[in-house]
């Protein structure tokens, strides 16, 4: 939700204002961890935000003619459905039931009668709404009221599929309230929408105004659709890590390491599209479309479509990576290396080829490489189709462009024989003597976090999977430094196809390392408690070595 210039002050003085505080007694324990499976975002949703052009100046009228003009150029056709209406929808006050209702200066026929003109187009409904007591333009004092769901969650589910809606924002806006008090204040919403019985895609946003909570947990068994950002903003790279507001550079920096979270019927979400609105040249543009197509994001629109240029046209139309990104494995591209300038995403498809994006962050050209063998594709030929040209090229196995400064390549890659086609088993690495797992610390991705043994759970940080010899977890390898000895620890890092990165499950149950061979896992001095760092150590065997998939 994009903030007005009086952000930072808001937030600060906020922080010393009693807020509607969410407490633990205040929620509902939500159910335990698992995905989210209510039949609907088998692929990522497609569709139209009101936000990023409109903020709170918003009506039916206008609505209505973006929905006409989405039918007009195709975009309907091609996938975009969702027509979702953001904040500021609604009468600042609920009825005498306590009932949401429409603005009725700017929604005069209501909003089932908005629904219902867009299900007639063959478009599908969206609404906005928050989880506590305000929306963020209520929060920010630009629109009036207090009418989030705060208490009203089944009632508002209801008048919500009784408007027929498809499609439900969820917006924290608020500095209160503990991630776990999030993740239970959002299943209260998430059961009563199951309650109505109707399939309404619901995107949750935990970030705003609040420490950035996105990141830190696969949130499928509580949503479809997590926004792992701050609010985007239109412009290549603000230089944010994760704060207010993003560009395109830095949403990608904190959502590539994410993949693992991604699949059908739930994905991250980096925000809306900002393709159109100006404030990015046309190949920036074009990157952001196509990085946003093979991280498998929603591909929400957030221009004026009625005056979009035919340029603009062009990037949302282009059927290559709309393929991509609708592929129905539901798999988010991994990285398979990055050395600060050149990356290198690989996203596996539903036939067995692999997309393959080869991203320049660079301020010049250069060109960007990878093969076959890196993104899991053996064989001798391959068919490159590159998205944005539509034409085709053979290769023996190298994969490589002249890639213009902040430029994205992809090219669909099939022949040979993929690796993995399918969407790759999860396990943790289980110690014999501790009977703990490896465990990424902090579940951080930062490069050069280390490794523990934990209590053993299902969160993504002790979830591995294996391609080739690699062990992947949240996005990034298992890695050690090339300067490996005895007792230094195991620790996490951009893939990039080193021997360092690899790893040998041995018959005796140790995993010895690529680069040292004579170096296997170990825990370090036997130790059994959470938190004793897993590092190398000389092959031996004992049981502080051995270790077992589960």
């Amino acid at each position: 939700m994009r903030r007005p210039t009086r952000w930072l002050a808001a937030v600060l003085g906020a922080l010393a204002l009693t807020l509607a505080t969410v407490t633990t007694d205040a929620v509902v324990a939500p159910r335990p961890a698992q995905a989210l499976d209510n039949g609907v975002a088998r692929t990522p949703p497609m569709g139209w935000n009101t936000w990023n052009t409109f903020g709170c100046n918003i009506n039916e009228t206008l609505i209505r003619q973006m929905a006409d003009a989405i039918v007009s150029t195709g975009l309907r056709d091609l996938g975009y459905k969702y027509v979702v209406v953001d904040d500021c929808w609604f009468n600042p006050n609920r009825d005498a039931q306590g009932n949401l209702q429409g603005d009725p200066q700017r929604f005069p026929s209501g909003m089932k009668a908005l629904g219902d003109y867009l299900h007639a187009r063959g478009l599908l409904f969206g609404i906005y709404q928050g989880p506590l007591d305000q929306t963020c333009a209520q929060y920010f004092d630009s629109y009036p009221g207090s009418t989030g769901s705060l208490g009203h969650e089944y009632q508002d589910a209801r008048q919500f599929a009784a408007w027929g809606v498809d499609y439900l924002k969820y917006d924290w806006c608020s500095p209160t309230g503990t991630i776990s008090e999030q993740v239970a204040r959002f299943a209260i919403m998430r059961d009563a929408l199951a309650s109505t019985g109707r399939p309404i895609v619901y995107s949750i946003n935990s970030n705003s105004i609040h420490s950035k909570t996105g990141p830190q947990r696969s949130w499928s068994d509580v949503a479809n659709l997590w926004r792992t950002t701050e609010d985007i903003t239109n412009a290549w790279d603000t230089g944010q890590t994760n704060g207010y507001p993003m560009g395109i550079q830095n949403i990608v920096n904190v959502t590539v390491p994410l993949a693992g979270y991604a699949g059908p019927g739930g994905f991250n979400d980096p925000d809306m599209l900002e393709v159109g609105n100006g404030g990015m040249n046309e190949t920036e543009m074009r990157s952001h479309f196509a990085l946003w197509a093979v991280m498998a994001a929603p591909l929400m629109m957030g221009n004026d479509v009625r005056s979009a240029s035919t340029a603009t046209l062009d990037i949302l139309r282009n059927g290559n990576l709309i393929a991509i990104n609708q592929d129905t494995l539901g798999r988010q591209a991994v990285q398979v290396s990055h050395d600060g300038t050149r990356r290198v995403l690989a996203k596996r498809l539903a036939n067995g080829d692999v997309a393959v994006a080869l991203f320049n962050q660079g301020s010049s050209t250069t060109t960007v490489s990878t093969t076959a063998a890196a993104i899991g594709k053996s064989g001798s030929s391959f068919t490159l189709r590159d998205a944005w040209t539509n034409g085709t090229s053979t290769s023996t196995g190298t994969i490589s462009a002249s890639v213009p400064a902040h430029g994205t390549v992809v090219y669909r890659v099939s022949g040979g024989t993929t690796t993995d086609p399918s969407t790759p088993s999860t396990f943790r690495l289980r110690s014999a003597s501790a009977g703990r797992c490896v465990d990424v610390e902090r579940a951080s991705s930062t490069n050069g976090t280390g490794t523990v043994i934990w209590d053993c759970h299902t969160n993504a940080n002790q979830q591995l999977t294996q391609d080739g010899q690699t062990l992947r977890v949240l996005g990034k390898c298992l890695d050690v430094p090339l300067n490996a000895a005895n007792g230094t620890r195991v620790q996490v890092w951009d893939c990039n196809g080193g021997t360092n990165q690899q790893w040998t499950f041995n018959a005796n149950g140790t995993v010895s390392n690529g680069r040292f061979p004579a170096l296997c896992l170990d825990v370090n001095n036997s130790g059994t408690a959470n938190g004793t760092p897993v590092i190398l150590w000389s092959c031996h065997g004992n049981t502080n070595q051995r270790w077992s998939r589960s």
